[in-house]
């Protein structure tokens, strides 16, 4: 199953454009929303095959300059620093990737003069040179390399946007979400992962995914009423139309996935809403999204409305 963060954050923004609209479907949106869910896993696959693709042309390139009729030193004995780096070997030879890939047809055939000019771009960078002429740095610093190559230069790539605009009109408008969860699948793989083992979010179950949002979106409608108003009355001084709307509707959904889902410990809900009020909303909305959830999360725990399965679930 994909991090149920980012499912939080499609269910926010789906939310958004249900409230943000007079004569919304919520139907409509809930569609959009599944579909969305699939759109984003493709273009996070979409985005783990380019390591592959650069090494790929990182590697045809070395041949073609050994193959020189007057070949240099360094032509003949090449920097393999980068080639070589563990984590983007696993990456480039992941069985799970590929078979992944070619169930959902994504792959970047006829999209060589893209990563050739990608590949220039990588090694025109001062990062990349600092890091061809560093030595027994370790696994650590290999992969922290590969996640600032990501972030840095991948993610930012205006010819790749380009390709991603062209091939669906929704891509790039998801393009953040997964490239946030290629940055997280990066930083979680260890020295002794094994190339299968690479990519957890791989292990995908889109039934589950769509229980999740599909319960959390409709018991967010229909109980959004009375969580306005149970808002409203914990929030000194501020009537319900004057609190943000992005404020309301993550208020709305702690609210709802406390109540909806019995299994997920009450502080898991309640930070997971305070980081997505970091990305989504104003500076001040963490402590007050925190006060308001802190005082109705008590009074719904004194009266039953929580209900948790396992022991701790309601304290943890």
């Amino acid at each position: 199953m994909l991090n149920r963060r980012y499912l939080r954050i499609k269910v926010y923004q789906s939310l958004y454009a249900f409230w943000q609209s007079d004569d919304a479907s919520a139907a409509r949106i809930e569609k959009e929303l599944v579909n969305s869910i699939d759109r984003t896993y493709d273009l996070y696959l979409s985005l783990l095959l380019i390591f592959g693709e650069l090494r790929h042309v990182g590697e045809l390139r070395i041949e073609e300059r050994k193959k020189k009729r007057l070949p240099t030193a360094e032509d003949l004995a090449p920097n393999r620093r980068f080639l070589d780096n563990p984590l983007l070997v696993a990456l480039a030879g992941s069985e799970r990737l590929r078979i992944e890939c070619e169930k959902r047809k994504i792959s970047w055939v006829g999209h060589h003069e893209l990563f050739t000019h990608l590949l220039r771009e990588v090694e025109a960078s001062p990062e990349h040179q600092a890091y061809l002429g560093e030595k027994g740095t370790g696994f650590k610093r290999d992969q922290g390399y590969l996640i600032q190559l990501f972030t840095q230069v991948i993610a930012n790539s205006e010819q790749l946007q380009e390709v991603f605009d062209g091939r669906s009109i929704y891509w790039l408008e998801d393009l953040d979400l997964a490239a946030a969860m290629v940055k997280r699948s990066l930083e979680q793989v260890r020295d002794a992962d094994s190339p299968d083992t690479v990519i957890d979010d791989l292990a995908r179950d889109p039934k589950e995914e769509q229980e999740f949002v599909s319960t959390l979106f409709r018991r967010c409608i229909q109980l959004g009423e009375e969580h306005e108003k149970a808002i409203a009355e914990k929030s000194s001084n501020w009537e319900s139309d004057r609190i943000a709307l992005s404020d309301m509707i993550l208020m709305k959904m702690a609210l709802t996935e406390v109540r909806s889902f019995e299994q997920i410990p009450v502080k898991v809900t309640m930070n997971e809403y305070i980081e997505i009020a970091k990305a989504y909303s104003t500076p001040k909305s963490k402590n007050f999204i925190n006060g308001v959830l802190d005082k109705l999360f008590m009074e719904m725990k004194a009266d039953g409305r929580i209900r948790k399965v396992g022991r701790g679930l309601l304290e943890s």
